[in-house]
């Protein structure tokens, strides 16, 4: 562990980052003082942008001064479904479109508790569909991290069961896949997670399930269909109380002869750890999303 990770543990203690999340219910309104909604050509690292509205989320285009390659990369990011994106979504977001001279479409969807999962994932739903009007499916990239990583696994779920064409991959970073948190092994890491705390986050998914199960594959793909999916590449840390879940996901997927997962394993990392600043294992994690996107553009 390095001594930059070590002074952002330290960073997160100070903030009482996993004390907000021992709260039930969890204060939404306090997470959501951190929310950008308009970025700035200083926080994009000064790439081009615009903003428009698809369906009732607000979706900002990025991209690259430069000739781009084509393809797109669709953009969920995480916040518990009660908030975001922040300033590490759109920093974290414009690093990697430099990098892969790529476009990118950042969806700010609606959040709970003011609209459940079915609300939010049709809006995800539809922004694909929006984006499948002007790219190749084979040039898309579907990208998220925490609950956007779930939000990429149930749009790909919907799309092969109505017999859509599905983006090239997923690069799910650190992804909820249960909603319930109801595996034992949760109770342990919870005690090193510097981050996530099982009673808040279980909080935040009660206020997006509405009136459904929290096993219900709408908010859990865990409990989903997986056959025939795309490649997915998937981010896991040692310290996150998502992780013994995620475990369960790669047994079942390993067991389907044509979907593929790839696993990126973050020792003694916290949730979304190569979307965290600073640290050296962060930047690592980083360059591995970056790298593996333009693996993809090159072997197009």
């Amino acid at each position: 562990m390095s001594l930059r990770y070590s002074l952002l543990k330290l960073a997160l203690k100070i903030k009482r980052e996993k004390k907000s999340w021992t709260k039930d219910p969890i204060d939404f309104l306090k997470k959501r003082k951190q929310d950008i909604h308009t970025p700035n050509l200083r926080l994009l690292l000064g790439l081009k942008f615009e903003s428009k509205k698809i369906y009732n989320s607000k979706v900002t285009h990025i991209w690259p001064n430069e000739a781009d390659t084509g393809f797109l990369l669709l953009y969920c990011h995480g916040g518990a479904f009660i908030y975001g994106p922040t300033q590490e979504n759109w920093k974290t977001i414009s690093k990697i479109v430099k990098q892969t001279r790529s476009s990118a479409w950042v969806v700010d969807y609606p959040k709970a508790p003011e609209y459940t999962i079915k609300t939010i994932t049709e809006n995800i739903y539809q922004v694909c569909l929006e984006a499948i009007k002007i790219f190749d499916p084979s040039k898309i990239i579907l990208i998220g991290d925490s609950v956007g990583g779930n939000l990429i696994m149930t749009l790909t779920q919907r799309l092969l069961k109505e017999e859509k064409e599905t983006p090239s991959r997923l690069i799910a970073i650190t992804p909820m896949v249960d909603a319930s948190l109801t595996n034992p092994k949760i109770e342990s890491i919870d005690l090193i997670d510097p981050i996530l705390s099982k009673k808040g986050v279980k909080s935040a998914k009660k206020m997006c399930a509405g009136e459904r199960s929290l096993k219900d594959p709408l908010i859990s793909p865990l409990y989903g269909d997986f056959k025939n999916f795309p490649p997915i590449h998937l981010f896991m840390a040692s310290n996150d109380i998502l992780t013994p879940d995620q475990e369960i996901l790669v047994e079942k997927i390993e067991k389907l002869n044509k979907t593929t997962v790839d696993v990126i394993f973050g020792e003694k990392m916290p949730h979304i750890w190569p979307f965290l600043p600073i640290f050296p294992e962060a930047k690592k994690g980083l360059q591995k999303i970056i790298s593996i996107i333009n693996l993809a553009i090159n072997n197009e």
